[in-house]
């Protein structure tokens, strides 16, 4: 089809039919990527994929691109995973399983199971060629392939609009960030006036500028938008090619950007239209800082949004409880976000997100800390910028978070920014939470 009877067409839905839009997002697959590790999130990820990593209280990181495709209309999603799934699949399944097929929904698990060849998945463009079959069964007339570790609320509609609007056979969404926050850091798009893809730098130490905005880059956010048949297309060569990583940014775009139409789709607020949020919490300092950015006044993301609301799995728990206001023990939480089940005894929570099912004893005090589910505080503890992964049992007396060479010492991991992860195992506790 060419690009004239493209716009033939566009301009006739468009006056006929105002909702054409959601005609493109229902004529749309989803293919989520979480399968990866997260390497520098270091113990953190030891028991779980990036994509199962908590946040915000009482959500999974993967809850955030899955919402997003529900809330944009899309609502055939595959998950694709690997790496120590198993919290992922529970979780996908308590929480992601109501969706009925025979009404053309669904949000399906898609393993790495070797079908179409007897290697596990070997890059993100590999891992989609690995489910060909699949996509070919649902046969949409278009496939959004999404990062699943990712924090950030975005209508896919918009992206697919601006896609079909461009005739484009592939789109990237795309962050408008300062040429140094962009360098050695992101995967750079090149484009024109337009926003037509000329190029694509894989972490670059100079990355080139958007043209009128000398001190700005395109950063990839790794969400892809492809015209079905060209995607199919793109991955039998790439899957044919020895020298190949199979990885969208390192191969597929840089060998698409000559002859094919790939298009930038910057992510914009909506109503500002300055850069939208997006976090990647791809470190512990990362993930420390953006969960301590939801408990500030007005957060810059927005998790009480009833319009575009974050879906999740969370067990049946009594409301948070705060007993004791004695005078010398008072159970209280100030500035913080407190989670269902959670007994604040006695005990001091000050600038800090307390997930499901916490106990925190009398005496204790818990300053600027991510506290993860099932965790018990003990008595007369005093925590202060701490990352405590699930299941932790705090002994009576620990002081953690005030001198950097205890805590290693008491072999805890502690960040250049001062930030002290516990785990479990560094306890000297049963290994396996996730």
């Amino acid at each position: 089809m060419n690009h004239d009877s493209v716009e033939s067409q566009q301009a006739a839905i468009e006056e006929f039919d105002p909702r054409y839009i959601s005609r493109l997002t229902k004529d749309t697959l989803a293919l989520v990527l979480a399968g990866g590790r997260g390497s520098r999130l270091h113990e953190l990820t030891d028991w779980r994929a990036k994509p199962a990593l908590y946040f915000g209280g009482k959500f999974r990181l993967i809850d955030f691109p899955l919402s997003n495709c529900i809330n944009s209309g899309i609502r055939r999603v595959g998950v694709l995973t690997q790496y120590k799934s198993h919290s992922l699949v529970r979780h996908m399944v308590r929480g992601w399983s109501h969706f009925k097929k025979e009404l053309g929904e669904s949000i399906e698990i898609l393993p790495a199971s070797q079908r179409n060849s007897l290697k596990w998945y070997e890059g993100t463009a590999d891992a989609i060629y690995q489910n060909l079959d699949i996509i070919r069964v649902e046969n949409p007339s278009y496939v959004l392939v999404l990062s699943g570790d990712h924090v950030y609320k975005m209508d896919y509609g918009v992206m697919l609009a601006e896609h079909y609007e461009n005739n484009a056979d592939m789109t990237v969404s795309c962050l408008e960030v300062p040429v140094e926050e962009a360098a050695g850091t992101f995967g750079v798009v090149v484009v024109d006036d337009d926003n037509r893809i000329l190029g694509f730098e894989e972490k670059p130490q100079n990355p080139t500028p958007i043209p009128g905005q000398p001190g700005m880059a395109l950063a990839s956010m790794g969400n892809y938008i492809f015209n079905n048949d060209f995607l199919f297309t793109q991955l039998v060569q790439d899957a044919a090619n020895p020298d190949s990583s199979h990885d969208f940014g390192n191969d597929i775009i840089p060998a698409l950007v000559q002859e094919h139409r790939l298009f930038a789709s910057p992510f914009r607020d909506p109503v500002t239209k300055e850069r939208a949020y997006w976090r990647d919490v791809g470190t512990l300092d990362s993930f420390w800082e953006a969960n301590m950015e939801l408990i500030e006044p007005v957060p810059p993301l927005n998790l009480y949004d009833q319009e575009w609301p974050i879906w999740t799995y969370q067990a049946q728990l009594p409301p948070a409880k705060f007993v004791f206001d004695d005078d010398d023990r008072q159970g209280m939480a100030l500035n913080s976000m407190i989670s269902g089940g959670c007994i604040v005894s006695g005990a001091r929570v000050s600038k800090s997100i307390l997930f499901s099912n916490v106990h925190v004893e009398i005496h204790s005090e818990v300053e600027e800390s991510v506290v993860l589910p099932d965790v018990r505080i003990g008595e007369s503890c005093r925590i202060r910028k701490a990352i405590i992964d699930r299941g932790c049992m705090i002994p009576d007396g620990m002081v953690i978070g005030y001198d950097a060479e205890q805590d290693r010492s008491n072999g805890f991991r502690v960040t250049e920014r001062g930030v002290v992860l516990i785990t479990r195992r560094m306890l000297g506790q049963v290994d396996g939470f996730a």
